[in-house]
């Protein structure tokens, strides 16, 4: 695995509002291998996408994406580079004011590469292959939260991405509907897509994924297989595994960490 087939964290350390997110944080995402990082609401688990996209600047250390550094570049140098990456958000973030067939296509309208027949094309392709082709010219609002979820896989996938990140992908939705995200996971992990999930979902991340990460206070504490997880003897991976009467109120120790994160956007 040369370095051009991964994208990578080396000794990255970033804050927000004088709270560590992340200390000396080493991480890389190979070509082929599907990993999740678990870590508890507030732990930095988003942040950690939007650093590898650019969209913030650690306080030290690098990000790779391919060969390319993009710690410190202008927006424009590493734009190409991040075209192999597609980011499905957590609420979804279609824009209210456009159809769906619109959200889909618009990254490539936006490009201008395409004739609008093409990227029609495209456009309906990705839509079935999510299974809601039949969404084309309705709104967001009229969508359930499920379909929305689809939807803005269906847009990460327009313009063929290698790496495709799942923030907290399956929540707030129900059972038929994580079963949907889960099985459309699986189908672009057999077509050679790799995904990056952040998630506090276990049975999410154990049914999509080969490599786990777990991130707690600001560091790395379990990296491995799942049998591997399911085997660790590190308390806080034990505690998250199955809570304890130790666990009772812990969302009280954390509510702090929370606020930020909604202040901050971590």
């Amino acid at each position: 695995m040369t370095s051009g087939d991964s994208i990578r964290m080396e000794k990255l350390c970033y804050s927000i509002g004088g709270r560590r997110i992340l200390q000396n944080f080493d991480f890389q995402l190979e070509r082929g291998v599907n990993r999740t990082i678990l870590g508890v609401s507030g732990s930095g688990k988003t942040t950690i996408l939007k650093l590898l996209l650019g969209l913030l600047a650690p306080d030290s250390g690098k990000v790779f994406i391919g060969d390319l550094c993009i710690t410190g570049l202008p927006e424009a140098r590493f734009m190409q580079q991040r075209k192999r990456i597609a980011i499905v958000f957590q609420g979804g973030a279609l824009f209210d004011s456009m159809t769906v067939g619109e959200n889909v296509g618009y990254r490539l309208f936006e490009e201008g590469r395409l004739t609008q027949a093409e990227i029609e094309s495209i456009v309906r392709e990705k839509l079935g292959f999510v299974g809601v082709e039949s969404a084309l010219d309705l709104y967001p609002a009229e969508l359930s939260g499920g379909m929305k979820k689809r939807v803005a896989i269906a847009r990460a996938l327009a313009a063929d991405p290698d790496y495709i990140f799942f923030d907290e992908p399956t929540t707030g939705l129900d059972p038929i509907g994580v079963y949907n995200i889960c099985n459309l996971m699986l189908r672009l992990q057999a077509e050679g897509k790799t995904t990056l999930m952040v998630t506090h979902d276990l049975a999410t991340a154990f049914a999509t994924s080969q490599r786990f990460t777990f991130l707690h206070k600001a560091h790395v504490l379990f990296e491995g297989t799942e049998q591997e997880m399911l085997s660790s003897t590190i308390p806080e991976v034990c505690e998250f595994l199955e809570p304890t009467d130790q666990s009772l109120f812990y969302d009280i120790q954390i509510a702090d960490e929370k606020r930020q994160e909604q202040a901050g956007m971590v």
